[in-house]
């Protein structure tokens, strides 16, 4: 062998191991099989000079190999390009599964040139090499490329150079093929996960069919249709978010993010980067990126519940994204644009924050697009045997107990004035199925749970016995008692007994600090 062919070779070699390095970088840098394959090909045209590469994939329909990635061919030489399994080099390499090298086209009747590609003359001198595609041992395609004669190079050196790539392409056909499964799955999954988002919040899951509930489902049904913005007002537990999330489901944004955040239960410093994000290093303690509930919640609904406690210093802000849709982060200039459908809620009278300066009018009109007034409990009692039946058979099955009430005691139910609405209604109802002592609650058993303190129970009271009978007194006693119970029950955790208390973390830490309660109950 001459210096000069072993040089070639070498040569060769080097341009081997460089092909096969690009291709394997292609192959990390996308999951796009097009894009791959064709990068594939430049390569192979590029670096080892193996023209007019293309790779045929078997049509799962018609069952003929079809082009879906040729170099150096036209859209009509491409079309053109479709073999039956065993019509041509490239059907009888599908129907084989075995490589094919002709060295000759121009002497080769199985070549038949389908797209037209190579003229007469062009067919002097190229062999075309044809190797097998193959996903878990079967094969599905092809891959072929010409080579113009040179002695230097063997064509089972070139043909070695193709498996390995045809095998790269194998496993890349398998991964997309995967990848296109758990995509299928995830959107079959998510739909079905919207489906049950939407029957478990949609209206028909609320309890209640008084008149002033239906009003509220009527005005739910036409709203949820638009993009305005919703003003839920109420007393604290009649249920605000779970109209937020059904406005949210029944909406054509269902698919899109629902996402909440309690205006009273962030501190201030905090409720802006909570809303609008950060960029790194915008304060002391923000080490990354943060994106905040509004860019987060694009395309879909943000609740705010408690607007109403939300500083004047942020409301401006809020009322720009309601104008404009646009924000910065906290510490960027960068503007960011948005399309969020604005819920928010609040159990306090704004009219009157607003007479006060707490709460700024330009907001306030802006919020107020279409109200919805959520009845406290009270003023719908016809709901209270409903929503009593639906609480007791949830928490039946929580305890695993059978707890019924009896007729007497559900009209106890009915006669109380529920100061802490559904959600005292829920947790009573709750505490009844731990605590039953046997399998019928009676109206004794609910009297207990739900009647005024007796005066024995006043021992919080440190006031001097001349004040004993002042109702302002003794209504910080009840309060007193009220917020140290609702710690106990909740194991100390503040934000858990204001939930329970129906007002937000902000006033009970006020009330604790009034009271001098810590979250033990303890007096300090």
């Amino acid at each position: 062998m001459s210096e000069l062919k072993e040089n070639k070779i070498t040569q060769f070699k080097i341009l081997e191991l460089t092909a096969l390095f690009e291709i394997s970088k292609a192959l990390a840098w996308s999951l796009d099989l097009n894009s791959i394959s064709y990068k594939i090909m430049e390569i192979l045209s590029s670096i080892l000079g193996m023209r007019r590469g293309t790779l045929l994939l078997l049509h799962p329909e018609t069952g003929e190999l079809v082009i879906e990635t040729a170099h150096g061919l036209s859209r009509e030489e491409i079309n053109r390009g479709r073999y039956r399994k065993g019509e041509g080099i490239s059907g009888k390499v599908l129907e084989t599964g075995e490589a094919i090298i002709v060295p000759d086209i121009g002497k080769e009747p199985l070549f038949l040139n389908k797209t037209g590609a190579r003229s007469l003359d062009s067919k002097k001198g190229i062999s075309f090499i044809c190797t097998p595609v193959k996903v878990a041992g079967e094969t599905i395609g092809v891959l072929s490329v010409d080579r113009l004669f040179d002695e230097t190079v063997s064509p089972q050196e070139d043909l070695r150079v193709l498996t390995i790539v045809s095998s790269l392409i194998g496993h890349a056909i398998k991964l997309h093929q995967l990848i296109n499964i758990e995509k299928e799955r995830l959107i079959e999954q998510n739909l079905m996960l919207q489906g049950e988002l939407k029957s478990k919040y949609g209206l028909k899951n609320i309890i209640g069919q008084s008149p002033k509930m239906t009003e509220v489902y009527e005005a739910v049904e036409r709203v949820s249709k638009s993009k305005a913005t919703v003003l839920i007002r109420g007393e604290s537990g009649t249920g605000k978010e779970l109209i937020a999330k059904a406005i949210h489901f029944s909406s054509p944004r269902l698919d899109k993010p629902f996402l909440k955040i309690n205006c009273g239960a962030i501190p201030e410093n905090l409720l802006e980067s909570e809303l609008f994000g950060h960029e790194k290093g915008a304060f002391t303690g923000a080490t990354e990126l943060r994106r905040g509930r509004f860019e987060l919640a694009s395309g879909g609904t943000l609740f705010l519940d408690e607007i109403g406690e939300m500083p004047l210093t942020l409301q401006v802000k809020i009322l720009r994204v309601l104008q404009e849709m646009k924000f910065e982060r906290v510490g960027s200039s960068k503007t960011i644009s948005v399309d969020v459908r604005l819920v928010v809620a609040t159990h306090q009278d704004l009219e009157k924050a607003m007479a006060e300066g707490k709460f700024r009018e330009d907001l306030y009109y802006r919020l107020n697009v279409v109200p919805i007034f959520l009845p406290p409990l009270r003023d719908k009692k016809e709901d209270i045997p409903m929503l009593a039946a639906f609480f007791l058979r949830k928490y039946n099955e929580e305890n695993g107990r059978t707890v019924k009430i009896d007729p007497e005691a559900v009209r106890a139910l009915m006669d109380y004035h529920w100061p802490g609405n559904v959600r005292e209604l829920e947790n009573t109802i709750e505490r009844m199925v731990v605590m039953a002592e046997s399998e019928v609650v009676h109206k004794p058993d609910v009297m207990k749970l739900i009647s005024a303190i007796p005066a024995e129970v006043t021992f919080f009271d440190e006031t001097p016995a001349g004040k004993k009978g002042d109702l302002t007194t003794t209504v910080e006693s009840v309060e007193r008692k009220k917020i140290m119970e609702a710690l106990s029950r909740s194991g100390g955790v503040q934000a858990k007994a204001a939930k329970v208390l129906g007002i937000s973390p902000r006033q009970i830490g006020y009330k604790m600090k009034k009271y001098k309660i810590n979250q033990n109950g303890p007096i300090l």
